[in-house]
């Protein structure tokens, strides 16, 4: 089997506003997202770490590095997913999230897991 087959991991993401927690007046602007990590190569591997980049609508970017997700570092068998919800604060409206997860495969092959880049936004800001 080609490499690239055995170390696959799918990210789904479902981004949402909290009004309830936000402060526009203060310009805060609080997101949940719902994540979902599904194995989708041929050998077990284990989330290790993250890596976030979240940048508002002025351009200004927080990094965030921890280990694991919500305190797990799920280990996933081919075919297995888990899902976790985080949430984040931005100064504006609008910005966007991407990042990575560090992974190990059983094997001892370390990789990343690209999570794709998502939009963050309050109802009817964007068209």
């Amino acid at each position: 089997m080609a490499e690239e087959k055995k170390y696959l991991i799918q990210i789904e993401t479902s981004p949402e506003f909290i009004p309830d927690q936000s402060d526009p007046e203060g310009q805060r602007y609080v997101f949940a997202y719902t994540i979902t990590i599904r194995n989708i190569g041929s050998v077990p591997a284990q989330l290790i770490s993250r890596h976030w980049i979240i940048t508002d609508a002025n351009n200004s970017v927080q990094e965030v590095r921890g280990l694991g997700v919500v305190g797990h570092q799920p280990l996933l068998k081919p075919g297995e997913s888990f899902e976790y919800t985080s949430g984040c604060s931005l100064g504006t409206p609008v910005g966007t999230m991407k990042g990575t997860y560090q992974m190990i495969a059983e094997d001892g092959i370390q990789f990343e897991a690209d999570i794709p880049e998502f939009t963050l936004a309050i109802p009817r800001v964007l068209h």
